[in-house]
């Protein structure tokens, strides 16, 4: 696909691979849908997302993102966050602290290995009594065990998966969280964007079909108590009608 950028004349030009064009006003929807993917790409290709901190502890990930998702948790409200995947704990901070501001609710942070100047960081940080670590596979059952004994009969959970990518094991890590979030709850699966990115740089070859995207597909095709269920803005004044994202279809919601 090539993307057409003509901001003279204030246009987004998409020509397809049959060579076909379709030109939109910059102002539209369509116009903006087409050049944010066209921004996408570029930002991945030039690490824009490994450039940005919450509370001092890198967060990689895209604002919007990370601002929607502030959407749903405020209206959602769970008591515990369950997030795959820690690195530098940024995520776990910005979630520690919505629930600071709300004063309510706690993180569980699972990864197979948590370097130790990045654990210190996290511990030594003024929200770090809303944030629990659990340093091994997070799909190992037995961790999955383990997280389920953590959180109470009457708290409601919502679970974001963001460690390995692979279609296999977020399809792991669907099935053995899943089942924790409680009925109209979430679990958040990120980064689907890797779909799109096949061919990219810093992509594998297979990404067209190894991705978090297929293995949602895989998941709901497999439990039908789980739906893509896209949350409504809370907000919006302006013609924007998508979210600009490394996730999407991330919003699986259990609907029985």
């Amino acid at each position: 696909m090539l993307t057409i950028i003509d901001e003279e004349r204030a246009l987004v030009t998409v020509v397809g691979a049959d060579g076909a064009e379709l030109s939109y006003p910059m102002a539209s929807a369509q116009g903006f849908a087409a050049a944010s993917r066209a921004w996408l790409r570029a930002g991945w290709d030039a690490k824009h997302a490994y450039s940005f901190t919450w509370m001092g502890r890198p967060v990689i990930q895209l604002p919007e993102d990370l601002l929607r998702l502030q959407e749903l948790i405020w209206v959602e409200r769970p008591d515990v966050i369950v997030e795959t995947g820690i690195a530098h704990g940024g995520s776990l901070i910005f979630f520690a602290s919505l629930f600071e501001a709300m004063d309510h609710g706690r993180v569980i942070g699972i990864d197979i290995e948590v370097r130790p100047h990045n654990r210190a960081a996290i511990e030594a940080h003024p929200l770090s009594s809303r944030i629990e670590i659990i340093e091994d596979s997070s799909v190992s059952p037995a961790t999955a065990a383990k997280v389920a004994e953590m959180i109470a009969p009457h708290e409601r959970a919502m679970a974001v998966l963001d460690s390995d990518h692979s279609r296999a094991h977020v399809l792991a890590e669907l099935r053995l969280y899943a089942p924790l979030v409680p009925l109209g709850g979430y679990v958040i699966v990120e980064d689907g964007i890797m779909k799109e990115l096949a061919g990219a740089p810093r992509s594998g070859p297979d990404w067209a079909t190894n991705n978090p995207q297929e293995a949602v597909r895989d998941f709901l095709a497999e439990d039908d108590r789980f739906a893509l269920a896209e949350p409504e803005w809370l907000f919006n004044e302006g013609h924007v009608r998508e979210r600009v994202t490394h996730w999407p279809s991330c919003h699986v919601k259990r609907i029985r």
